[in-house]
């Protein structure tokens, strides 16, 4: 006799963050469910409200009381766009594991090609937007912060890869081992070394509501993402003090050479000094962001959210 469905492993979770989407988290539900059912898979749906003032919990219930597979994960509290979605992957129990977001700005019907993707044996399957018109502050926001990434990122960031797109169970296991407090979870994707294939789409408007993403959310996204995906960010400092250090012995120099010839060395050593003393605060700084990313490698344990309750999981979840 098989196992009860809700004790069995699916074949692919789908992870839906949520936070004041009651326009569309029915429909978001409903329309991911068709796809899965249309490529024959075993499913479970992990729904995780993020500190949510209008009605998407109660509707959610709803949906897991008509639906034992959509399961749901209500926070405390916001715990942000970056800690909140990947502690619901982290519970995921499906082989192959979809993250989406419930606006429909990630179509659900690019899912049967992701899953056709990982079944032919791809690791990591992520969808890719086409490049859309925005406001020119937000676009020069956009390129900065991918230019910061490429320059002083550890691991190459996959442009206008959102996270949205498919992940094998194993790849998320990695991503957990890492135990990030401040998961990028895009950049990790890359971090792991496994195997990436893409799938370009066109982005389409939110279904309804408004968008949770204004520029000083989008801002504090692109900080922490490169502040959680590069160690030679934190080595910029030393870098500089070098190059004043540099400056300061060309200055030295000249106040030598004023001497020499019989000139007043006072605005020459007056920059020694003052170039000095930047070299020794830089170089001081950057032997701090030094120490500080190695009490982070060595101390990573924060909790990536505070479950208030859970609802649909199995006993063993």
């Amino acid at each position: 006799m098989m196992p009860p469905e809700s004790l069995t492993t699916p074949e692919i979770s789908v992870i839906i963050p949520c936070r004041n989407e009651e326009a569309n988290v029915a429909a978001i539900v409903d329309a991911v469910t068709r796809e899965l059912k249309g490529v024959g898979a075993t499913y479970e749906l992990v729904l995780i409200d993020n500190g949510s003032s209008d009605r998407t919990v109660e509707i959610v219930r709803g949906l897991g009381a008509a639906d034992p597979q959509v399961r749901l994960i209500v926070n405390t509290r916001n715990f942000g766009q970056l800690r909140s979605p990947t502690h619901a992957l982290f519970q995921a129990r499906g082989r192959g594991v979809i993250g989406i977001v419930a606006d429909f700005q990630d179509p659900p019907e690019l899912i049967p090609e992701f899953v056709r993707r990982w079944r032919a044996g791809a690791d990591i399957v992520l969808g890719v937007s086409e490049t859309k018109k925005v406001a020119p502050l937000l676009a020069a926001s956009r390129r900065l912060s991918y230019a910061l990434q490429r320059k002083f990122g550890d691991y190459p960031i996959i442009p206008n890869a959102t996270g949205f797109g498919l992940y094998d169970a194993k790849v998320v296991r990695a991503i957990a081992a890492l135990n990030e407090p401040e998961p990028f979870f895009r950049g990790l994707l890359v971090e792991t070394g496994y195997t990436i294939a893409t799938v370009p789409f066109k982005r389409p408007p939110r279904a309804a509501g408004e968008s949770k993403n204004g520029f000083l959310a989008l801002l504090d996204f692109a900080l922490s993402g490169l502040a959680g995906s590069s160690k030679g960010l934190l080595r910029v400092p030393l870098y500089v003090s070098f190059f004043i250090f540099c400056a300061t012995l060309v200055t030295l120099l000249g106040s030598i050479y004023s001497i020499a010839v019989g000139q007043n060395p006072r605005m020459w050593l007056f920059a020694t000094l003052l170039e000095l003393q930047f070299g020794l605060l830089f170089l001081f700084l950057g032997l701090i962001g030094v120490q500080i990313r190695l009490i982070s490698d060595r101390t990573r344990g924060t909790p990536l959210v505070v479950e208030r309750e859970r609802i649909n999981f199995p006993p063993e979840a």
